[in-house]
């Protein structure tokens, strides 16, 4: 199989196959398909999504954030590890190698912002400076 280009094909290849695997796996899947009613709409949001982060297309006009919070009790900082293995597995088989470190840095700044976003808080108990963000968030 010739390995994808960033481009409008290849990223539309990448999110069918890489949610095909999300779909499957044991411990994502039964989030996602309980998240998602359209899974073809859900589809075309995320090619969307990927192609206005990787080729500033603008295409994407959704809230991320918001989307994540309404299942913050089902999701978990290992579930976002969980994800960017796939993904990585996912974009190394399928990708250009530069292409799919690209989409691998950028995956991973991703969830940074969305788990800073899911889990920080400011501890009351804790001395000032602390959080409750697990270490390896934080640390990235």
């Amino acid at each position: 199989m010739e390995l994808k280009r960033i481009d409008d094909e290849g990223l539309g290849h990448l999110v069918e196959a890489f949610y095909a695997r999300v779909r499957a796996d044991e411990e994502l899947g039964p989030i996602f398909n309980d998240a998602i009613s359209d899974w073809p709409e859900h589809l075309g949001k995320l090619t969307d999504f990927w192609s206005s982060v990787m080729l500033t297309t603008g295409r994407y006009k959704g809230q991320p954030v918001p989307a994540h919070m309404k299942h913050r009790s089902k999701i978990t900082p290992e579930l976002f590890e969980r994800w960017l293995g796939l993904w990585a597995e996912t974009t190394d088989a399928l990708m250009e190698p530069a292409a799919a470190r690209a989409l691998q840095d950028k995956a991973r700044r991703i969830a940074q912002s969305l788990q800073l976003a899911m889990f920080f808080r400011i501890d009351a108990d804790q001395p000032t400076g602390r959080t409750n963000i697990p270490d390896r968030v934080a640390a990235e």
